[in-house]
């Protein structure tokens, strides 16, 4: 009976283990459910790409945008968000770009911002032809004007041309994107800039919002013309892929600054100098070379004015002309006049976002200007202390005599021993001053007191 009663508990056990074995499900258990029902809301959701570029519109702008999209459309983006900040820049870069947007099978969005931004000129023409246009609060657009050298708009022929030219290019945006031709006409042609309220209510942007994210929530249902046709975007629940900058784009945006191409392109000429007037030293050599390439490929991406570009050389050329042939600082002027009419002049641009900076260009020219003014006058304190070789070194050297000149015998000077003459006799050991030399045959007189 013992084992039955002991056998009876074990089966007991045994069939109550199932109900202990599953607890019923816990909060942390909850969480884990609700978190993959949240990621796979997410991984169903519209990706929707962000950008940003705050910098003037050059050729790297254009690649850099096309890399962007190539890469929307890789992913499958429902749209991609440009964070824009710009003072203008180049129209070529900005038709090229336009080209872009329209041809994108990617819908587009641009967003001035944050707060105290600007779409200035090249970035008027970009805002417009998104297919989903913004600003934020504070910011604004316009000034379009295509600017000539002389720092405006001339009545010549040729600024006439560009200016229609241009009027009639920012009129075929807005119209294509169905937004004010005429205020559009009115930025090129009288340089007019609104604030993002204005731009809204004149129908130039669609939306003013805070941030990225709530232009996405807007733009929610808009439709957009895309190369396939009409599309309506679905952004609901959108998740927002920020992407920054690259190293190989932020290079190129780098090399692309006017201030930096003209401080490379001064680095390479200073290094080929220092090479040329010390062969051999190799590593000035090296950094010059390499200098000047990253520089030439600034100038590629910039409005280069040739003329310029060969004032800096000329000016370098002075400089090195200056060390070989003595011309009292006037060729170090010479060279400091070219550096700096060629520096002012090397960016061919009204945009001052394409222009060399005077605090770049004064300091780099003033630079040059003290080391080879502190060359020159070494040169010069060189030329004017006392001949210490040759016939000119040995005259009012003193010596001793070593045989009596009676008037020919030998003297000591600097430890050698010369043949020497004088017009009195004069014993060993007496102090003897060299005035003239012949040949190898020294003429000499005695010390006096006073000597």
């Amino acid at each position: 009976m013992r084992r039955i009663g002991v056998l009876g508990v074990c089966l007991a056990l045994i069939a109550a283990a199932p109900v202990v074995a599953q607890p019923a499900p816990t909060d942390s258990a909850a969480d884990a459910s609700a978190a993959d029902s949240t990621t796979d809301e997410s991984a169903g959701a519209p990706l929707v790409h962000v950008i940003r570029w705050d910098d003037a519109i050059t050729p790297v702008t254009s690649r850099y945008l096309e890399d962007e999209l190539e890469a929307a459309v890789e992913a499958g983006a429902a749209a991609l968000v440009l964070e824009l900040d710009t003072p203008g820049g180049l129209l070529d870069a900005t038709r090229d770009l336009v080209t872009e947007f329209f041809a994108s099978p990617v819908p587009v969005f641009v967003w001035v911002g944050p707060t105290g931004a600007r779409a200035a000129s090249a970035g008027t023409f970009l805002t417009m032809a998104a297919h989903v246009a913004a600003m934020a609060p504070g910011t604004n657009i316009g000034a379009a004007s295509p600017i000539s050298m002389g720092g405006g708009v001339s009545d010549s022929t040729l600024s006439a041309k560009l200016l229609n030219d241009t009027a009639a290019f920012v009129r075929s945006i807005a119209e294509r994107r169905g937004r004010n031709t005429e205020w559009a006409d009115r930025a090129v042609r009288s340089a007019e800039s609104i604030t993002e309220t204005e731009a809204l209510e004149l129908n130039v942007i669609d939306r003013i919002a805070a941030d990225a994210e709530e232009l996405v929530r807007l733009a929610d249902g808009t439709t957009v013309s895309l190369p396939s046709g009409d599309v309506a975007l679905a952004l609901t629940g959108a998740r927002l892929e920020r992407r920054p900058m690259g190293l190989r784009f932020r290079l190129l945006a780098l090399l692309a600054n006017p201030n930096i191409a003209y401080a490379l392109l001064m680095l390479g000429m200073y290094g080929l100098f220092f090479e040329l007037s010390n062969p051999g030293s190799i590593f000035p050599g090296v950094v010059g070379a390499i200098a000047l390439i990253l520089a030439f490929f600034s100038l590629q991406t910039l409005p280069m004015n040739y003329a310029g570009l060969l004032l800096i050389v000329l000016g370098m050329v002075l400089f090195l002309l200056e060390l070989k042939i003595t011309s009292f600082g006037l060729l170090t002027i010479a060279g400091i006049a070219c550096s700096l009419m060629g520096a002012l002049m090397l960016f061919d641009s009204p945009e001052p976002a394409l222009r060399a900076s005077l605090r770049v260009v004064i300091p780099l020219t003033l630079t040059t200007s003290l080391a080879f003014a502190a060359a020159v006058g070494l040169a010069l304190r060189t030329m004017r202390r006392p001949a210490t070789t040759g016939r000119e070194g040995m005259i009012g050297l003193r010596g001793t005599v070593r045989s009596a000149l009676a008037p020919r015998g030998t003297i000591e000077v600097h430890g050698e021993i010369w043949q020497a003459v004088s017009d009195e006799p004069l014993p060993p050991g007496h102090v003897v001053i060299v005035t003239e030399m012949d040949g190898l045959v020294l003429r000499v007189r005695g010390r006096n007191d006073r000597e």
